[in-house]
């Protein structure tokens, strides 16, 4: 146990920087979640109806996609109200879908309770409640679990995280191989690395497919799946699986036919052939999220998915091309100083792109300047900025290391020649172990060999007949291995310090993908103001009831004084009905010779629009054809004659919605 627990530790932080890296992905990928937001209803949440509305609609900020049971309205009872089929209303830029109602529905409170998923892929739920004629108590509860909540939201969140890791490590992997270390296509550790990146992928595509119609609300079965594979997000992931068969063959010729590639001439028509159907397979399955998620809704789709695309591969190409760094810091220490030199020169380049996209990506998502501090959304990006631009002034440190690392080797280069050394100086470390021109692994074994015999060197080693003794001997040559691998490391301060500040990046990127993990579950500052500026420009609250007023009047002549009554169903703009009672002194029916009604919209310069009832009954007048041409607060005029030459105007402000 003693023996391997140093390179065991190493391997275990490596492989927590790796896949704090991997997870890192997601937030560079897509640093908002344009959701849909319920704009508007009808009837109103909370609202009190005199009579029972014909349907129930809902509006939304944008397009949302919703299937058979998505709108369900329930009776105080817990039995459904509507008829099940859902209306597609949306006309132009209004994205409004509604349910019909039964008729002869009870009075008392309803539920209503609804799912969708927005154009972004995310899906978005609600309930809100309204009453006929007055509320009461209602057996429904509402659901306190929003859509892609619950164990199936943590898993499919996982499978996303893991699915961008993958991307990084596939990508950026292949990339650092190509473009900085040929030679690294012959190192295990690095091939394992791009495999495993692969497998991720893979793995986690097909887990997003198989989850997908749990998390947006469906039932788990082959019916939910083949309805998934019908949207745009389930055509995306089977193209993505496509795509990964196309990169199963790209790794298999890195790794195989380009390793064993001999002439150069050959091999540098076969790395341009690689880096060609690399990119074109890479950015392809960065499409598949482009197309389907962030990118593809909301502002300006056929600029934000190219850009997206960029962002990715950028990503890609930095996070990955560390990850693979570290790899060949800790297991393949001979790594050329070139070759990090290469490595620093393309993630200043895929910073520079990041920083390019990002700026776009987050103007697209936030807004305004108003919205970046005025909005939760706003201020959780704020805070990443910084965060990101700490990781930006570790990873300048990597550089200064990596300047180091070239000077030494300039420096040491004559001293090597005239010493007769067999190691270049940028790769001292490999040489370090090795003594009068002998291989490394030989001298570490002669140690080994030294420490057990307790003699001088050039003494055999002999192994014990006891297992027990040969077990401890295999121990003390494991201790010295490890040991004299780190001093090989340790010898090269500049290495050393390399290897420090990219550890620093790593432990900044977990800061800030807890930072980013709440910034993708918050609404866009975008969304925001629009939702508030729509609620702003809307007139004013009112009771979505029919207005019933009272007015006392006073003609001044015999029987002129009295009441009278007039009610506006459903009382609000378009055609309404309405009645007007005039009770006299004891509040018996008073019947007048004439009575008239006008409204005038002042704010507008609407009006007086005016309106003669037709008398129905003593002291009733009515009309059913009453016609309001838009909300706002109206000034009601009704005129009441009590005799010819006794009149009066009574006049009231009314607000209808």
């Amino acid at each position: 146990m003693t023996a391997t627990a140093p390179r065991f530790g190493a391997a275990r932080v490596l492989w927590l920087i790796l896949a704090t890296a991997a997870l890192l992905g997601s937030v560079l990928s897509g640093t908002a979640s344009a959701h849909a937001a319920l704009t508007g209803s009808t009837p109103k949440d909370g609202a009190v109806v005199a009579t029972a509305p014909k349907d129930v609609t809902l509006t939304f900020s944008e397009q949302v996609a919703m299937g058979d049971d998505a709108i369900r309205v329930l009776e105080p009872s817990g039995k459904r109200a509507d008829t099940g089929e859902l209306r597609d209303l949306c006309s132009g830029a209004v994205v409004k879908y509604g349910v019909a109602l039964h008729s002869g529905l009870p009075e008392g409170t309803y539920t209503v309770a609804w799912r969708a998923v927005s154009a972004d892929s995310h899906p978005i739920s609600g309930a809100f409640t309204f009453s006929i004629g007055a509320p009461s108590k209602t057996t429904v509860a509402l659901p306190k679990e929003e859509a892609g909540g619950g164990v199936v939201g943590v898993l499919y969140g996982i499978a996303r995280y893991v699915s961008y890791g993958g991307f990084v490590l596939l990508v950026g992997g292949a990339a650092f191989v190509l473009a900085c270390w040929p030679r690294g296509a012959a190192v295990r550790p690095l091939q394992r690395l791009v495999v495993r990146g692969w497998a991720a992928l893979t793995a986690a595509t097909l887990a997003l497919l198989l989850l997908r119609a749990p998390y947006t609300g469906a039932d788990f079965g082959l019916g939910s799946l083949g309805a998934v594979l019908e949207t745009k997000t389930g055509a995306a992931l089977v193209s993505r699986l496509l795509l990964l068969g196309a990169a199963a063959l790209f790794v298999a010729v890195l790794f195989g036919a380009y390793t064993r590639r001999e002439d150069e001439g050959e091999k540098k028509d076969l790395t341009f052939g690689l880096a060609i159907g690399g990119t074109v397979v890479a950015a392809g399955i960065a499409g598949t999220w482009a197309l389907s998620e962030h990118a593809s809704a909301g502002l300006q789709p056929l600029i934000a998915m190219p850009v997206d695309i960029l962002h990715l591969l950028a990503m890609a190409a930095w996070l990955g091309g560390l990850a693979a760094l570290l790899v060949a810091l800790y297991r393949e220490p001979s790594v050329e100083g070139s070759a990090v030199r290469r490595f620093s020169r393309v993630a200043f380049g895929s910073v520079v792109v990041l920083a390019a996209t990002g700026v776009y990506q987050s103007w697209r998502q936030v807004g305004s300047w108003s919205a970046l501090t005025g909005t939760a959304y706003g201020r959780l990006l704020l805070l990443k900025v910084a965060l990101v631009a700490v990781l930006v002034a570790v990873a300048w440190l990597s550089r200064r290391w990596t300047r180091r690392m070239a000077e030494t080797a300039v420096a040491a280069a004559p001293e090597d020649v005239e010493g007769g050394d067999s190691e270049a100086g940028e790769d001292s470390e490999a040489g370090e172990d090795a003594e009068g021109g002998e291989d490394a692994e030989a001298g570490e074994d002669a140690d080994a060999g030294d420490a057990d015999a307790g003699g001088g060197a050039g003494v055999p080693v002999t192994v014990p007949d006891d297992p027990e003794r040969a077990a401890q001997l295999a121990r003390q040559r494991a201790v010295l291995a490890a040991a004299r691998a780190k001093r090989a490391r340790d010898a090269d301060p500049e290495r050393a310090g390399l290897r420090r500040s990219v550890l620093a990046e790593a432990g900044v990127a977990v800061v800030l993908l807890a930072v980013t993990t709440v910034l993708t579950t918050t609404e866009p500052g975008r969304t925001v103001e629009e939702a508030g500026a729509a609620q702003t420009s809307a007139p004013a609250a009112v009771p979505d009831r029919p207005l019933d007023l009272t007015l006392p009047f006073d003609t001044g002549g015999v029987n002129g004084k009295g009441t009278v009554r007039l009610t506006l169903d459903p009382g609000h703009s378009g055609r309404n009905a309405m009645h007007v009672y005039v009770d006299g002194p004891g509040g018996r029916p008073l019947d007048v010779p004439e009575l008239k009604v006008a409204y005038t919209l002042e704010s507008k310069q609407i009006g007086p629009l005016p309106v003669l009832p037709e008398r129905v009954a003593a002291g009733h007048w009515s009309s059913t054809a009453v016609q309001v041409p838009m909300p706002g607060e109206w000034k009601l005029q009704v005129t009441v004659r009590t005799s010819d030459i006794d009149q009066t105007t009574i006049d009231k402000n009314v607000k209808i919605g």
